[in-house]
C-alpha cells in the first residue's frame, strides 16, 4: 500500500505564483521603486454585459448570464438604471446589464485563459491597444462576440453579445500598470499603429 502525503500549501493560479516568485522583483528592479510594496499589483477583474437595447429580450438576457456563469465560474450580478431616461425609453430600477468581479486565483485564472487562449483566437488580430488605460492605471479590454471561449458550445453563441473585461491595478501610473500587463504577457500593439 502506498501512502501519500498532501502538500501543505495549496496550488495557485500559474500568473499568481509567477508573480510573487518572480515578476514582483522584476518590476520592482525594472520600474527603480524603493519599495516592495510600490510595485504594481492587479486587485480584481470586473467583467460586464451591456444589454442595451436588448434589455427587455429575455433569450439576450439568458445567453448572458450563461456566458458570464460558464467564463468565470461565478454567478452574475443584476445592474440596474439608477435614473431614468426617457430619450432611451429607460426607467430607474431596468436592468441594464450584468457583471462578475474575480479576486485571488479566479482572477489570475481567467487573466490567463484571456491572454493565453481566448486573445489568439480572435480574428484578424495585431495586439490589444496601447490607450485603453484609464488615469488609475484600469485596463479594459472589448470583446465583440463571446464565441471566442472555449468553455462554451456553438449552440451557446447562437445569440451574440459582447462584453468587456476590466483590469483593476493599484498601479500609481499607467507606465507601471502596462508594465505589470506586459509581464502576464498581454499582447499590447507595437507602438507607432
Amino acid at each position: 500500500m502506498v501512502t501519500t502525503t498532501k502538500s501543505s500549501t495549496p496550488a495557485h493560479a500559474r500568473l499568481r505564483t509567477l508573480y510573487k516568485e518572480q515578476f514582483a522583483d522584476e518590476l520592482q528592479k525594472e520600474l527603480g521603486l524603493s519599495n516592495i510594496n510600490q510595485v504594481p499589483k492587479l486587485e480584481k477583474i470586473v467583467i460586464n454585459v451591456g444589454l442595451g437595447k436588448a434589455k427587455d429580450d429575455k433569450r439576450v438576457m439568458e445567453a448572458a448570464i450563461n456566458t458570464l456563469r460558464k467564463i468565470t465560474g461565478q454567478e452574475p450580478i443584476q445592474t440596474v438604471a439608477k435614473n431614468s431616461i426617457a430619450g432611451f425609453k429607460l426607467r430607474e430600477g431596468n436592468v441594464i446589464g450584468l457583471k462578475v468581479t474575480l479576486h485571488g486565483d479566479h482572477m489570475y485564472e481567467f487573466l490567463d485563459r484571456l491572454i493565453n487562449i481566448v486573445m489568439p483566437r480572435l480574428r484578424d488580430f495585431h495586439g490589444v491597444s496601447n490607450k485603453s488605460f484609464d488615469k488609475q492605471g484600469n485596463y479594459s479590454i472589448g470583446l465583440v462576440d463571446q464565441s471566442v471561449f472555449p468553455e462554451l458550445t456553438f449552440e451557446e453563441t447562437t445569440t451574440a453579445h459582447g462584453l468587456q473585461a476590466v483590469l483593476v491595478t493599484n498601479a500609481q501610473e499607467v507606465a507601471h500598470a502596462k508594465a505589470l500587463l506586459t509581464k502576464f504577457g498581454m499582447p499590447f500593439e507595437k507602438e507607432g499603429k
